[in-house]
C-alpha cells in the first residue's frame, strides 16, 4: 500500500514544472502498477499543445475552465469541473486555459517522471531501465 499527500511531492523529482503547467506525479513507473497518476495544474491565459504519441492519457478536470481542441479535425470541447477526456488514439490536442485548470491524469504506459515534452509535445517512451 502506498499513501502520500500531494504536498509531500513539492520540490521533489516528482514535482515537474514547465512554465505553463505544473505536474506532481503521485504514481510512477517505478511503483510497478502499470500506469502513472498525476495531479496537474495548467495556468490561466496559456495555450498548450500536446501529443502523446507513445502513451494513452485520461484526464479528469476537477477545477477551472478552458477548451480542448482536437488538432486532427478541429473539434472543440468545453473543459469544466466534471469533464473527462480520453486520448485513446494518441490524439494531437491543444488545451486553451481560461481559468486555472486542475486535473487528475493517468498515463499508460506509465511515465518514469524523467520525460520532457519535445518540440511536438511528445513524451519519449522511457522505462525505469533507461
Amino acid at each position: 500500500m502506498k499513501v502520500i499527500h500531494l504536498d509531500e511531492l513539492n520540490g521533489t523529482d516528482a514535482d515537474v514544472e514547465h512554465g505553463n503547467w505544473r505536474s506532481r506525479r503521485l504514481v510512477l513507473a517505478k511503483d510497478g502498477v502499470g500506469f502513472s497518476f498525476h495531479d496537474t495544474h495548467l495556468k490561466a491565459g496559456t495555450t498548450n499543445d500536446f501529443w502523446y504519441a507513445n502513451h494513452i492519457e485520461c484526464v479528469y478536470v476537477y477545477a477551472g475552465k478552458g477548451t480542448l481542441v482536437n488538432r486532427e479535425n478541429g473539434d472543440r470541447f468545453e473543459l469544466k469541473p466534471g469533464t473527462m477526456y480520453l486520448l485513446d488514439e494518441h490524439d494531437k490536442h491543444t488545451v486553451i486555459v481560461e481559468e486555472d485548470i486542475h486535473c487528475a491524469c493517468t498515463f499508460n504506459p506509465p511515465v518514469t517522471g524523467r520525460e520532457v515534452h519535445d518540440e511536438n509535445g511528445v513524451y519519449p517512451l522511457l522505462t525505469e531501465d533507461d
